[in-house]
């Protein structure tokens, strides 16, 4: 029979910490991800528990088989900001470079975090879409421009600029350095490191 009160232990060298949520939205190219990445490099080499929930590799996990219809597009993002305020509740910093192109659905997300009483920053990238074509390492600005495929944020379907993000970057006139110190900066003014 099961006692009816079980102590936590504490573990040796194991300390609470406070998760967070960095939402990195912007157009595709913008520098997401790459910001992310170095972030995140940053943050593990300073002790954290880190993880980077990028929009294209759960887009083929997590949201396999959805489309790019306004509609597939705020359940993918959706589902990312679920799984993202789970791992933050539980002390994890979540770096999530997404395009989560609608104000609506960045904003549901951001609710769901604080319903929680999980912390959500969101920090836009707000790249211009000209440096972002140029950067396309994947070409699909170049394919959408010539009408090779459709349905592309920022040329054929609307990216709605956040309204009041916590931090605003342009990466074509700061560079990676300052970047990643900025949103190391905005964890730290915030309590989460």
């Amino acid at each position: 029979m099961w006692a009816a009160h079980v102590s936590t232990p504490t573990l040796p060298g194991r300390t609470t910490r406070t998760g967070t949520t960095l939402w990195l939205t912007g157009l595709p190219s913008a520098g997401k991800t790459t910001l992310a990445l170095a972030v995140a490099e940053r943050l593990r080499a300073a002790g954290a528990e880190v993880e980077v929930l990028d929009g294209d590799e759960v887009r083929t996990h997590l949201s396999a088989g959805l489309g790019f219809s306004r509609e597939d597009r705020d359940t993918h993002v959706t589902r990312i900001g679920f799984v993202a305020e789970l791992l933050a509740r539980h002390g994890v910093v979540v770096l999530v470079p997404v395009i989560a192109p609608y104000e609506s659905t960045r904003q549901a997300v951001r609710a769901h975090h604080h319903s929680h009483g999980t912390g959500h920053l969101q920090v836009h990238l707000s790249t211009p879409v000209e440096v972002c074509a140029d950067r396309d390492v994947k070409g699909l600005y170049a394919k959408a421009y010539r009408g090779e495929i459709s349905s592309m944020t920022g040329v054929d379907d609307p990216y709605e600029i956040p309204v009041d993000p916590d931090l605003r970057l342009d990466t074509s006139t700061t560079d990676l350095d300052a970047s990643v110190q900025a949103l190391l900066d905005l964890l730290s003014a915030k309590g989460i490191l």
